[in-house]
């Protein structure tokens, strides 16, 4: 997707259900030297905990994001932001899925966000609405 490739998005771990990835720190994403604004923050977090909806879908299914609430609960300093999704609950139409988004500096992480999300499941062009 072209905005994971312009923030740099780095997709580390995929799993049924689960998603790590990484974002580099970069000036033209901070509010002030060192910290990232709430944007790239949201983006992060949202591309992880739709993406783990996403890797319990079949195949040729798509998913939206539809909801989200971001928390930012500490700085987003650092020389990247990790951020680790999870599905929370699967159906037929909707994935409940949550990232929690760490600020990182050498081998230290800090919580800095959670995320709630809802997802919704597309099927193929042409399908109905069932899995």
């Amino acid at each position: 997707m072209p905005a994971a490739q312009t923030l740099g998005l780095r997709f580390d771990r995929l799993a049924p259900g689960e998603v790590d990835l990484t974002l580099p720190y970069q000036d033209a994403f901070s509010f002030r030297p060192g910290q990232l604004q709430a944007t790239p923050i949201f983006a992060a977090a949202d591309f992880a905990a739709v993406a783990a909806a996403g890797t319990l879908l079949p195949p040729g299914w798509a998913n939206a994001t539809i909801d989200c609430t971001l928390k930012i609960v500490g700085p987003a300093g650092g020389d990247r932001l990790v951020a680790r999704g999870r599905v929370l609950h699967a159906a037929r139409l909707l994935t409940v899925a949550e990232a929690r988004v760490y600020a990182c500096r050498g081998g230290e992480e800090a919580l800095c966000a959670t995320l709630l999300a809802t997802a919704r499941n597309l099927p193929p062009a042409g399908e109905g609405a069932r899995p």
